[in-house]
């Protein structure tokens, strides 16, 4: 059972297309595995329609027909189809990579401590986004760390605790400069998090410090 989940907020940024490329990802890959959310959206959605009926008329400027009707009359564009991603890492045995994933490309998994590998992500649609798989083995602490902005995560695979709480398979977590903590994975088995962060980690620890400089957080 997922029990973490985005904050409306967020659900209404992708309804609304106002998200970055990195948080829209993150969000989407939450909902392809989570019906409560789905149907939240549904209903924010629902509720925004309503507020807009119920806003007065307002009178269209004296041009707006005309502009409509070019708009109508002009060639249509063709859009191009959709392109699927160069690829993701390996995965382990019966772990799927969300559909929204498809379109992305990412690394090889990278070595970055005993135990933890990491692989860049690049989203098409926001080529400066800084999203990455995290894969960390039973037992492995990142170092402990907060946030110049904001952090998503969706955990894809396994589990871990960061001193708050609990996050496992299709939960989301998001966190800020007011949180402070080091995620651990439970000692039952590996655990992969996509994650989309703003601002950049900013670790404690020098090595620690070094590592984040060297992947680009």
């Amino acid at each position: 059972m997922i029990h973490h989940h985005p904050a409306d907020n967020l659900l209404l940024g992708l309804a609304a297309g106002s998200l970055s490329g990195g948080a829209a990802l993150l969000v989407t890959s939450h909902l392809e595995a989570c019906a409560h959310c789905r149907d939240r959206l549904l209903v924010l959605e629902a509720a925004g329609g309503a507020l807009l009926d119920a806003l007065e008329p307002q009178a269209l400027a004296p041009d707006a027909l005309a502009r409509t009707m070019a708009a109508i009359e002009a060639p249509a564009l063709k859009s191009a189809p959709a392109e699927r991603g160069g690829g993701l890492p390996s995965a382990p045995e019966g772990m799927r990579w969300p559909d929204a994933l498809s379109v992305c490309s990412a690394t090889p998994w990278r070595w970055i401590g005993p135990g933890m590998r990491w692989s860049r992500v690049s989203v098409p649609s926001d080529p400066m986004a800084k999203v990455f798989l995290l894969r960390m083995g039973a037992g492995k602490k990142l170092a402990m760390h907060t946030h110049g902005g904001c952090e998503l995560t969706q955990v894809l695979h396994g589990r871990f605790h960061d001193g708050r709480d609990l996050f496992a398979v299709g939960d989301f977590d998001e966190t800020d400069g007011t949180v402070l903590h080091q995620p651990e994975v439970q000692v039952s088995g590996e655990c992969i998090c996509l994650a989309s962060i703003e601002g950049g980690l900013m670790f404690q620890g020098v090595i620690a410090r070094t590592l984040g400089t060297l992947m680009g957080m």
